[in-house]
């Protein structure tokens, strides 16, 4: 099944589906490979993994690069963090079509004004004016080029210190503009603004959250809201820092591996993930292939 078609069935499921972060293809393919049913293209991970900060400095060719690999290496939909559109709403629609031509599934897309903050920083955070966000969402769905992709607009309404009043008023906003869904994002550490969106939103539209900063919430009280998909946003590259922490100081301190080895993936398990059986097979097919063609 097309990786759009897949994403829009998660979206429009009734039960409650959980994806997770992946910034690179190899990563990607471990996400895969756990049976996930989508990856999450994080623009926090995608950023801090090339060593820049959340905050638009990474051009959005760049994260088309990373996306385009990490596409090519997997077979579930991937649903990209596409910040506030890296500019009006002309910078979202080139984006769009962009991302529908490397066969992505899905993108976000929040209103804040560009360059966007992580939602997570000690910062002023400014909303975008209503109008002109649903202008960039109206735009990005005139771009598309496939029927099945996916736009979910995400409101920063609650980082932005608002009422749920507006958060709900911007959200009803943004379904009008053609949005498929929406994402409701909270930095409180308790689940209570989400899920009295949810109550209030009364499964208007597939609703999605994050909850990075709430995640002693129970499984049970996002599927009780109806929530179509739980993204866990940024696990996998802070799990990644610490492991490679580790790793880093005991081989310096020890001046050797000896005691690492058995800590860390084989170059067999690398191997695996890459595919190498199968450049094995195909030499076997192509690299004989004029000898064969010479004996026939």
């Amino acid at each position: 099944m097309d990786k759009m078609r897949k994403f829009k069935e998660l979206l429009y499921s009734s039960e409650t589906h959980y994806i997770i972060d992946a910034h690179n293809a190899l990563i990607a393919k471990i996400v895969e490979e756990t049976n996930f049913p989508a990856i999450w293209g994080s623009g926090l991970t995608l950023s801090a993994s090339k060593g820049t900060r959340d905050c638009n400095e990474l051009s959005y060719t760049q994260v088309l690069d990373e996306l385009e690999l990490m596409s090519d290496a997997t077979n579930i939909p991937i649903f990209v963090d596409g910040d506030t559109g890296y500019g009006n709403f002309n910078n979202f629609r080139r984006f769009v079509k962009q991302l529908c031509r490397l066969g992505i599934a899905a993108v976000s897309i929040e209103d804040k004004i560009f360059p966007k903050l992580n939602s997570f920083l000690d910062r002023h955070q400014e909303l975008a004016d209503i109008n002109e966000f649903c202008g960039r969402i109206k735009a990005g769905k005139d771009a598309q080029t496939n029927s099945d992709f996916s736009i979910v607009a995400r409101t920063e309404a609650f980082i932005c210190g608002k009422s749920l009043q507006e958060a709900l008023d911007r959200a009803s906003a943004y379904i009008e503009a053609g949005a498929d869904a929406i994402i409701v994002h909270s930095k409180s550490n308790t689940a209570n603004e989400v899920l009295e969106f949810a109550k209030c939103w009364n499964n208007y539209s597939p609703l999605i959250v994050i909850p990075t900063k709430y995640y002693q919430t129970p499984a049970v009280e996002f599927i009780k809201a109806k929530i179509a998909i739980v993204i866990w946003a940024n696990h996998n590259l802070r799990a990644i820092v610490s492991a490679v922490r580790k790793n880093a100081q005991q081989i310096y301190h020890e001046n050797g591996v000896i005691n690492v080895e058995n800590q860390i993936a084989n170059l067999d398990e690398i191997f695996k993930l890459v595919r190498d059986d199968e450049l094995k097979q195909s030499e076997q097919i192509y690299l004989n292939y004029s000898h064969i063609k010479e004996e026939s």
